[in-house]
């Protein structure tokens, strides 16, 4: 890994897990793919938003969608952002008690 990645497209990137429903998604498809609709049902959200999330991580290059008939699955782009949310639940797993805590948090 020997390019630097700009701190621009680190700050797009991690704005990819900076929404509550974005992060529902990410850990819904974390271990099987899922259609628009399956993932509407588990988060009982609105479909028009979801779709929109859905968009934006597809953008950060987190997701990837797979068309089979009328359907498109979706899933985590690889390995890589799998392992990231684990790191994340390992890392909370430290700093719970901090993040609680934390008066600097955006809305």
């Amino acid at each position: 890994m020997d390019k630097k990645i700009d701190l621009e497209t680190k700050v797009k990137f991690l704005q990819g897990f900076a929404h509550r429903i974005r992060i529902q998604i990410l850990e819904s498809i974390k271990t099987e793919e899922k259609t628009v609709s399956q993932i509407v049902r588990e988060l009982d959200g609105s479909q028009s938003s979801v779709s929109q999330h859905l968009a934006c991580l597809r953008g950060c290059g987190l997701i990837v969608g797979r068309q089979e008939g009328k359907y498109t699955y979706y899933s985590l782009s690889n390995q890589h952002v799998r392992d990231l949310l684990t790191m994340f639940d390992v890392v909370l797993d430290e700093v719970d008690n901090d993040v609680a805590c934390c008066r600097h948090h955006i809305g």
